[in-house]
């Protein structure tokens, strides 16, 4: 196995365009060669293989740049939302859902979760495959790594993993290309999320997670389940506000810490079915120049917040599923999934 690996890994570097040894590169840094270090001492890498990878990784600035804000602070919903929840992705969104019905069906009925949210994850993430990322991983992953001071420890568990995932052959080295974060294919997973809950859902051997939709269903399916889903249960709902003291309780988290008899209590208006033990969040949707939305997030939303730690990327999943399933021919089931 390690020979077959460590041709492969020569392969890539030999078919490296001549300009990424000339651009900047990894090779040489103490950082990373106590990175390395590890991966020898902890996975068996060869250290010349590794060296050799990084003499031809190049740090990304405009990556750096992404992942810094350019305003701090201001939150806005309604902007947020008119991103995610629209004409190209809803269309999509129904198209999809029809080339892809019976692969959906069947990961509804194995995972537990709705089809509508599998097909709005998915919209929101790259639009249905239309847009996975330009960036080589490696180089993603490397710079986020190396020159990311904030989240550098969770990127190079993730670069772990990526490597661990190219040696299994479930990944290309250098040719692979994902968003500035590194994450990959149709869903969006990064390496750690791949090799955790991606699943072969065509039945062809493989993870392929970039050009097989049946495997990008089954594995945004599984996430989600293997986070707690709930079949059959609600995600969320609006709030009715009936007394102002309860925005107070809408401190930003997206964990259901509170019960719906705490809510209740605290003058916010809940469902009679909903049984007083239910675990529940409140969920302020903020806005610069309107009016707060509320919602009462059940467990399901919260799982949804385990893909992108997030109150409104939720929102958005949750209105994107509904808007899809009201424009499908036939799917316009009873009910809803808030």
């Amino acid at each position: 196995m390690l020979v077959r690996v460590a041709l492969a890994l020569a392969v890539a570097l030999a078919a490296a365009p001549a300009w990424a040894q000339r651009a900047q590169t990894y090779a040489g840094r103490a950082d990373v060669q106590s990175f390395v270090a590890e991966m020898v001492e902890r996975h068996g890498f060869v250290r010349g293989e590794l060296e050799a990878l990084f003499a031809k990784t190049r740090p990304q600035p405009s990556i750096l740049k992404a992942m810094t804000p350019s305003v701090k602070g201001v939150r806005s919903w309604p902007r947020y939302r008119a991103r995610f929840v629209n004409d190209t992705r809803i269309q999509a969104g129904v198209a999809f859902w029809e080339r892809h019905a019976p692969t959906l069906d069947r990961a509804a009925a194995q995972f537990g979760v709705p089809p509508e949210i599998i097909v709005a994850i998915i919209g929101v993430e790259t639009v249905y495959g239309q847009q996975m990322g330009d960036y080589r991983v490696v180089d993603a992953l490397s710079t986020l790594a190396f020159d990311y001071p904030r989240r550098a420890d969770y990127f190079r568990s993730e670069l772990e993993e990526f490597l661990l995932l190219a040696r299994e052959g479930d990944l290309e080295l250098l040719g692979l290309r994902g968003s500035y974060a590194g994450a990959v294919g149709i869903p969006q997973f990064m390496p750690g999320s791949i090799r955790r809950y991606a699943v072969d859902f065509d039945g062809d051997g493989r993870r392929d997670l970039r050009s097989s939709p049946a495997d990008a269903i089954g594995s945004v399916a599984n996430f989600l389940r293997s986070h707690g889903w709930r079949a059959g249960e609600a995600v969320a709902f609006p709030a009715v506000m009936e007394s102002p003291t309860a925005r107070a309780l809408a401190d930003g988290g997206v964990d259901p810490v509170r019960t719906a008899a705490e809510l209740r209590q605290a003058q916010v208006r809940m469902p009679d079915a909903l049984p007083d033990d239910t675990p529940c969040v409140l969920v302020e949707l903020d806005a610069v120049d309107a009016e707060s939305v509320y919602w009462v997030g059940l467990t399901n939303f919260y799982v949804i917040t385990r893909y992108n730690r997030s109150s409104f990327y939720a929102a958005s999943v949750l209105e994107l599923a509904e808007a899809i399933k009201a424009a499908s021919p036939g799917r316009r089931a009873n009910g809803g999934t808030l």
